[in-house]
């Protein structure tokens, strides 16, 4: 089956292009872009016309979905990550199998309507309170993918690895839920996962602090063997760096490298405090860097080197990781903005450049090679953002890469293709439907 729709403005990756039909054709369930014509000055007969700015499906390459419940109720007072980090633990402790595809089937949508149409999830709360394992080991796992699909969306499930509560240190009462025992553990657990159309499985070291050293290799090669996605939270904190210093004389990075965890198929989450040695090993490796200001910013955790980190020679990707956010549109901006503020400088990224970030570089980040660009051959992901909103009215279709980043949000968004399939047509989630109401009736469940 066919389909063509009409682009009133198409993003195509370096310009916006005006009048190009797009013709997407649906086999075993997944849609594909089969042809792009310029200069169709009219929508073809049958054509769904799609008017404002059409970009490929964003990625969101870091989630943990529960941590959306925690929404406003951390903006409380002040703290540290480690404060916030309480309070999460408290969430986790409430999950079941059946709360938490609930809350992430929500949490998926309210994606969807913001544009993204893949989601990499940092998946660590494997069992039940206490560490017992449920009748179906990958419960929790199965949740997960499970409400991607009812959402719409394609998700990477990151499985991870989380074994320890620091360097030499048994997992607290909270961490049992998260905890395989080993990663030898981990691996038969995760080896149970399996590939499916709208679902990749690829793994995740949580930290250095979370996985001894001596088990980092049983990860990596995990991974390795599958040709997986490797994701890792890095240097996110001093605290972390500091600890490693004293267990293994060595920061996070090096750490990692000599186990064998970096690599063109790793992407290191947060990658905030780096020294320049950090960074040479990471842009050498081509090792990915995955940034999330707006939990960056929340947190109080700092500014990551990412201008340093790509010239190095690390792709980018954007995550919205505590959902404080979820819009791809707001990481984008916030990457160049807080740049700015950083060095008193303007332009260390071009719109286009931010836009490939928060698309093609953030599915390849997740496995999806084959998404984020409108292209003969690519998964048919089309996002249309309004051109006549109260903050993108006026503003030059030329420049249509320059409004979406740095004018536009999530809620402009008012059309959705993924993977050939209509998801979000005038605003308004086809399969979901009143998503804040589902939103508020997960949330409360787990309160």
């Amino acid at each position: 089956m066919t389909t063509t729709y009409w682009l009133e403005h198409a993003w195509l990756g370096t310009h916006v292009e005006p009048n190009v039909a797009v013709d997407v054709t649906v086999t075993d369930g997944v849609g594909r872009v089969t042809a792009v014509r310029t200069d169709v000055t009219a929508p073809p007969p049958g054509a769904t016309v799609l008017r404002g700015l059409t970009l490929p499906g964003l990625a969101n390459a870091h989630s943990h979905a529960f941590h959306r419940a925690l929404r406003a109720t951390v903006q409380v007072g002040s703290g540290t990550f480690w404060t916030w980090r309480e309070v999460m633990y408290a969430v986790a402790d409430r999950l079941t199998p059946d709360t938490y595809h609930a809350l992430a089937r929500a949490v998926y949508a309210e994606m969807a309507l913001t544009g993204i149409t893949a989601v990499g999830e940092f998946h660590y709360v494997h069992h039940a309170p206490g560490g017992t394992r449920y009748a179906d080991p990958n419960a929790m796992g199965e949740a997960l993918i499970a409400a991607a699909a009812d959402a719409g969306i394609r998700v990477t499930l990151l499985d991870t690895a989380y074994v320890s509560a620091g360097f030499g240190k048994e997992p607290d009462r909270h961490q049992l839920r998260f905890s395989d025992g080993t990663t030898q553990g981990w691996a038969e657990r995760a080896s149970l996962l399996t590939d499916r159309p709208h679902a990749r499985i690829g793994a995740a070291v949580h930290s250095v602090r979370a996985v001894p050293a001596d088990q980092l290799a049983t990860v990596a090669e995990w991974a390795a063997e599958r040709g997986a996605p490797l994701h890792v939270h890095l240097s996110e904190q001093t605290a972390e760096n500091d600890a490693c210093q004293a267990a293994h004389g060595c920061t996070p990075t090096r750490l990692l490298a000599d186990h064998g965890v970096l690599g063109a198929r790793t992407t290191g989450v947060h990658n905030t405090h780096l020294t320049d040695d950090d960074i040479k090993l990471i842009g050498g490796s081509a090792t990915g860097t995955c940034m999330c200001p707006t939990t960056e910013r929340d947190l109080a955790d700092g500014i990551g080197p990412a201008v340093q980190l790509q010239q190095a020679g690390s792709p980018l990707s954007l995550g919205s990781d505590s959902h404080a956010v979820i819009d791809l549109f707001e990481e984008a901006r916030a990457m160049e903005l807080n740049e700015r503020l950083r060095s008193r400088t303007r332009g260390h990224w071009t719109a286009n450049a931010l836009l490939r970030a928060a698309s093609a570089d953030g599915h390849a980040a997740l496995g999806w090679p084959d998404a984020g660009a409108i292209e003969p051959g690519a998964l048919a992901d089309l996002v249309t953002v309004r051109l006549d909103s109260v903050r993108t009215a006026g503003a030059l279709p030329r420049l249509g890469a320059e409004t979406a980043v740095f004018s536009a949000g999530g809620a402009d968004v008012s059309d959705v293709v993924a993977g050939g399939r209509v998801v979000v047509r005038d605003g308004e989630h086809l399969s979901v439907g009143d998503v804040p109401s589902a939103l508020t009736e997960a949330i409360a469940a787990l309160r």
